[in-house]
């Protein structure tokens, strides 16, 4: 009977849980809509609800205000704000799926060194192939992403600590800092890469049309394809390699997929707005708060988390130095750094 009703409690429970976790990604979807929305209002021109409505759905006349509304929303803040949502999306989705893969609370997609490989095939196209278009060394950041990635995971898989979420952590490491020298030499070396790369490093959402955000959103698109595939079985790595052993999951394939979702996802958001660091950090944290250590809700949670500090840094941006802009990248670095050292002195790294 004792067992029967320790069963049954958890049982009875749960039905209600699960209500309050999707009430809070109903809430969370709202709040990213009033972001979005707020997104296309602010800006050096401020506009009002109507005349973002005019933007978006007017037909073109011969006002000339309206048809330069018409011109900021349609070219200037409709990108800018998708691209907030798929990049934060990314970047929220890429930090839970990493810290869940690596068995690491600190870890953040930086840890896989694609942002390094990212900045390396940038400024290499530019200094090499004199390439200025987003569009065209947007697919160079992205392979340099995905090799990067491949490289480090390829690395963290031979030897004694093969399989290791520190070998992995110190694989991903080295060749972040070796990517690094080598970026700065050959940015040193050419000053268009050099202009170019101090632009894109810093993580900005603006300037990027539909013809990068279609192939990211792409690649983002296949990376949650692959991260909802891994759900069920990180929650058991999580128990321990024995423990998911036992249950019979293969670890090795698990983890592959996984990594292989979090360079997808990593390696699309920082190609089409460079590295924006700490975002997958906070917002697994703060899904984690919400919703517990279950991925099957921690990683929706963290997407949606992200895409909404994404724009708010955004925004922010937009307003803090009006009428020019901050980059979103540095709002977001300056709320990770202190966030990151809070973590670890109250002891979180320490914890699964």
């Amino acid at each position: 009977m004792g067992t029967t009703a320790v069963v049954e409690r958890p049982a009875a429970r749960s039905p209600g849980k699960a209500r309050r976790r999707l009430l809070g990604l109903g809430v969370l979807f709202g709040v990213l809509v009033v972001t979005a929305a707020l997104s296309l209002a602010v800006g050096a021109r401020a506009l009002s609800p109507v005349e973002v409505w005019h933007g978006l759905a007017g037909a073109p006349g011969s006002d000339r205000r309206l048809t330069e509304i018409r011109l900021i929303v349609e070219t200037v803040r409709v990108p800018r704000t998708v691209l907030g949502i798929v990049a934060g999306l990314a970047l929220g989705v890429g930090g839970a799926l990493i810290q869940g893969c690596t068995r690491n609370p600190i870890a953040d997609t930086g840890l896989l060194g694609v942002n390094a490989g990212a900045s390396f095939a940038v400024v290499t196209a530019i200094a090499v192939f004199g390439l200025t278009d987003p569009f065209q060394y947007v697919w160079f950041a992205f392979l340099g992403a995905a090799l990067a990635g491949v490289v480090v995971f390829g690395l963290a898989s031979i030897g004694r600590g093969a399989g290791n979420p520190l070998t992995l952590a110190m694989a991903g490491q080295g060749i972040a800092v070796f990517l690094a020298a080598m970026t700065t030499a050959v940015a040193l070396s050419d000053r268009a890469a050099l202009n170019a790369l101090r632009f894109w490093n810093a993580g900005s959402l603006a300037g990027v049309g539909f013809d990068v955000i279609g192939p990211v959103a792409a690649f983002t698109g296949l990376g949650l394809l692959l991260a909802l595939s891994t759900l069920p079985a990180l929650n058991l790595l999580n128990l321990g390699d024995d423990v998911a052993r036992g249950l019979g999951v293969n670890i090795a394939l698990s983890r592959t997929v996984g990594i292989a979702a979090v360079t997808l996802l990593a390696g699309a958001a920082t190609a089409a707005c460079g590295p924006v660091a700490f975002l997958g950090l906070m917002v697994a944290h703060m899904a984690r708060h919400l919703t517990g250590p279950d991925h099957r809700w921690l990683v929706p949670y963290a997407g949606l988390l992200g895409a909404v500090v994404l724009l708010v840094c955004d925004i922010a941006g937009r307003l803090v130095v009006r009428p020019g802009e901050l980059d979103a990248g540095v709002l977001v670095a300056l709320l990770g750094a202190p966030f990151f050292a809070v973590l670890v002195r109250r002891g979180r790294f320490g914890r699964a």
